[in-house]
């Protein structure tokens, strides 16, 4: 459970340096070092996103995502970068990190589907909070991913 986090959400330009450094090393650790998958982070969508994380209150960051803007990524906005720490696993902050972001859309981009380029052996994951399988499975880094969509906007 997520009640001992304190959770933000912040405009690119609104983060503190040392939010960024956090936010960009938890990265690195989860998808590049973690995953043994080198690739190109920094990919320029940072800037115009919008960037959800939960830190206890150490201020480690246990859980990260980030929301696209439509016509970016995807033409719809999407959820990406999503992750939780290592120390931080088994306790359902996946699914709360992802209620919040589809929260967060919906605020941001009303009416609006939310797409996202999923690993593939998360895709039942994301079909429990209302996800629906578009194409794939498809290389992305290396990994296998699905691109899925969620059309509805209420919460499951």
């Amino acid at each position: 459970m997520d009640t001992n986090l304190t959770w933000r959400e912040s405009e690119f330009a609104a983060l503190t340096t040392a939010e960024l450094y956090s936010i960009l090393a938890a990265r690195v650790e989860v998808f590049v070092v973690e995953q043994d998958c080198p690739y190109q982070d920094l990919d320029g969508l940072d800037a115009d996103s919008l960037h959800l994380w939960g830190s206890d209150a150490g201020g480690r960051m246990a859980a990260y995502a980030r929301i696209t803007p439509p016509g970016t990524r995807f033409a719809e906005p999407s959820v990406g970068r999503v992750l939780t720490a290592q120390e931080f696993r088994g306790r359902g902050l996946g699914r709360a990190l992802m209620l919040r972001a589809i929260e967060l859309a919906a605020r941001r981009y009303p009416q609006s589907p939310l797409r996202i380029s999923a690993q593939q052996y998360l895709e039942v994951f994301y079909a429990s909070l209302g996800f629906e399988f578009v194409r794939g499975p498809y290389p992305e880094d290396g990994i296998a991913h699905v691109e899925m969509l969620r059309s509805e906007h209420r919460e499951r």
